[in-house]
């Protein structure tokens, strides 16, 4: 029957009021890819990636120099899930919500739910995607940034790595968990001040647009992240500036994605693993690498667990999104209709399957994400 879901659009679009209000900061923030939501499940869509030229003296001669080849890079970013959250009715359950008067915001607040869900999974992702392939941190780990009054270091001091790895500064992003931004709105008084701030925002709504350039983002994903039990390793062999894999000997236990390191030489400096070790092996620093060089039998130091809030350029952090690829012909679903969350941008895929007695919703989504320049994301450690 056609048209079976046009009754509940209204459920779906009141569905949608509520979830777009959860708090997800990532979601917005990253950029968004149709190229990579064109591939199938699971297909690698190679998106190239530039690395740093070198000049050359300008020495006249009958022919232009014989130079100017470069090896273009590239990170695979695949569409990785393809999920649904399924809301189903029986005809008994129907009557008698209907009997009570109730069916139509239960129903909605199924559907609320569903929608949540996949919402969350995706800013999850890209929380996890982001921090575990951020190129260096600041912060001080186990405090709350933020935390003192008219304080803005902290804002500097993340600012500072992305500024010095060369991030366009034209669409910085900062996304902060719950704890970082009640201290921003507890302790910075100066952002509610707004002769001095320029805008009522904070004061107002409790949330202010930019600061140094970076665009506030508050996400609910935020959380903490267990350092691995790796103790005692130290440095096989140099290590130059500009290099990410080191090789480490004579220490126990994990080294873990996302652990902020450092070493003996460059105490200065707060690594993060991009790749780790759960015996003394290569771990990978994300990039840009070593900022000098770790020179041999140098001490590594595991800082502890913390809760990683993640600055990073928009164009650091693709997401791509679409629908469950259909076979050619269709499946057995009586209807199928996308809403698109105008918050987030995201369009779910409504499908209906009758069955015997009951009829069941899909509320489904399929998407892929990948952090493709580590040397434009930075956490501020918390």
């Amino acid at each position: 029957m056609a048209n079976t879901l046009t009754d509940l659009i209204p459920d779906l679009y009141e569905a949608l009021d509520v979830i777009s209000r959860e708090l997800t900061g990532f979601i917005p923030a990253v950029s968004r890819s149709s190229s990579i939501a064109r591939a199938a499940l699971n297909e690698n869509v190679l998106v190239p990636v530039t690395t740093a030229a070198a000049s050359a003296n300008n020495t006249p001669g009958v022919n232009a120099p014989d130079t100017g080849d470069s090896t273009v890079d590239n990170v695979p970013v695949t569409i990785s899930k393809s999920k649904h959250v399924p809301v189903r009715w029986n005809g008994e359950e129907t009557k008698g919500l209907e009997n009570a008067g109730t069916f139509s915001s239960v129903q909605a607040d199924r559907f609320y739910q569903a929608m949540r869900t996949l919402v969350n999974e995706i800013e999850a992702d890209l929380w996890l995607e982001a921090y575990k392939r951020a190129s260096r941190a600041y912060g001080t780990v186990g405090t709350t940034p933020f935390g003192t009054a008219a304080d803005l270091t902290d804002f500097a001091g993340v600012l500072r790595i992305l500024e010095e790895n060369g991030t366009p500064t034209t669409d910085i992003q900062l996304a902060l968990g719950h704890a970082a931004m009640g201290n921003l709105r507890g302790k910075q008084s100066g952002l509610f001040k707004v002769n001095e701030a320029g805008s009522s925002d904070m004061l107002r709504n409790g949330m202010t647009d930019r600061v140094m350039n970076m665009a506030i983002r508050h996400s609910h994903a935020v959380g903490m992240h267990a350092k691995g039990s790796g103790a005692a390793y130290v440095t096989s062999g140099a290590t130059a500036p500009g290099v990410s894999n080191i090789a480490l000997v004579t220490g126990t236990g994990t080294v873990l994605a996302g652990d902020v390191v450092s070493f003996a030489a460059d105490a200065a400096n707060k690594y993060v693993v991009g790749a780790g070790v759960a015996a003394p092996g290569t771990i990978a620093l994300n990039k840009p690498g070593a900022l000098m060089t770790i020179p041999t039998a140098n001490a590594l130091t595991i800082g502890n667990s913390y809760t990683p809030n993640v600055a990073f350029a928009r164009s650091a952090i693709v997401l791509a999104t679409r629908a469950p690829a259909m076979p050619k012909g269709g499946d057995s679903a009586d209807d199928v209709t996308q809403i698109v969350d105008p918050r987030t941008g995201l369009a779910f895929e409504v499908a209906v399957y009758r069955q015997f007695l009951q009829t069941v919703y899909h509320v489904r989504l399929a998407w892929g994400f990948r952090a493709i320049k580590s040397e434009h994301i930075a956490l501020l450690a918390g």
